[in-house]
């Protein structure tokens, strides 16, 4: 079997984004593929590393067009699962006038909650040096206990582990149950991307610091990134803890920005190929820049994975930008 940098697992999904409206007024929407670990392993793959998946989607027409763009930019399938039993979940993106989003998901039950462990190939978490999980696909069992096992498999196989808790509200059932199995996805962790109101669910704290510091400590994470849209992202480590402004650009589409946020920092986190406990803030920085540059350009396009940049995007659009470590971040005191 190939070797991997990174392997994702969860949710593969078909975004539904506003397209105009017709000469009749009636709403039109693109159909877009998504689902944030596809969009993650979407990102590295494009940016130049190999990616695998894990995941279940229907055999119709919107699991094969799925599985066919994630395999046209490099990211290996063998890991995805079809079902003619169940639907690929739809999912309809709804964009306020600034380009941020809320959705209306058709899911239950639909083929990505229906992933169950003994679907899980463990030779492909076996070899990859990153596993890559979110909370989405904890919403519901038997894809819950099967992301869990796999995360824990992750964990005890000494891979680096990067978690999303990517908190959709509509999806639970229950907000306490929500918070119960997202803490449970911490345990596995040694990398967290959250969303500033995703720290403060978890933590019932505005203070972004003092949460992400006792996350860490809870949980003996490696790093909590917290992306703060137009304002940037937070990076708060054991040791230390900085901010490091957003690049300004044109919104067009937030959707998959916080994904590809995430998506630059494990490329250049990998490309680095330090352990991550021997990291230094500088490094973090650079890892955080590039980061904030993968995200700021994918919100410049329609769609998650289509507007995903390649590498040579990034280090002309940080380039063009003269951003670098002594003008782009600030520490807190």
């Amino acid at each position: 079997m190939n070797m991997f940098d990174l392997c994702a697992l969860g949710e593969l999904i078909i975004d539904f984004t506003p397209a105009g409206i017709t000469n009749t007024g009636i709403p039109m929407f693109a159909c877009y593929p998504g689902g944030a670990p596809g969009n993650v392993a979407a990102c590295i793959s494009k940016l130049g590393k190999k990616t695998s998946y894990i995941g279940m989607v229907g055999k119709d027409q919107f699991g094969k067009f799925l599985t066919q763009t994630l395999e046209d930019i490099g990211v290996d399938v063998n890991g995805i699962i079809t079902t003619s039993t169940y639907n690929t979940t739809l999912a309809f993106v709804h964009l306020d006038s600034s380009g941020d989003r809320s959705f209306s998901f058709y899911r239950k039950p639909s083929a990505d909650i229906m992933l169950d462990k003994k679907d899980v190939n463990l030779e492909i978490i076996d070899n990859a040096k990153v596993f890559h999980f979110g909370s989405v696909s904890m919403t519901d069992s038997p894809a819950r206990d099967a992301t869990l096992y796999a995360a824990h498999y992750a964990k005890t196989k000494g891979k680096l582990v990067s978690y999303d808790p990517n908190l959709r509200q509509n999806l639970w059932t229950d907000l306490q149950e929500a918070n119960d199995y997202i803490c449970e996805g911490l345990k596995y962790a040694n990398i967290v991307k959250l969303a500033e109101e995703e720290l403060e669910f978890l933590t019932h704290t505005n203070d972004l610091i003092a949460g992400s510091l006792a996350l860490i400590q809870q949980y003996d994470l490696k790093v909590i990134l917290t992306t703060l849209g137009e304002n940037g992202a937070l990076c708060v480590t054991p040791s230390f803890h900085f901010f490091s402004p957003a690049f300004k650009v044109e919104v067009k589409d937030t959707n998959g920005a916080g994904d590809a946020f995430t998506g630059g920092f494990l490329y250049h986190l990998l490309s680095n190929g330090k352990n991550i406990d021997r990291l230094t803030q500088g490094e973090l920085e650079q890892c955080v820049i590039f980061a904030n540059a993968t995200g700021a350009l994918t919100t410049t396009g329609s769609g998650a994975i289509p507007s995903l940049p390649i590498l040579a995007t990034v280090e002309e659009f940080i380039k063009k930008h003269h951003r670098n470590k002594q003008s782009l971040l600030f520490n807190f005191e």
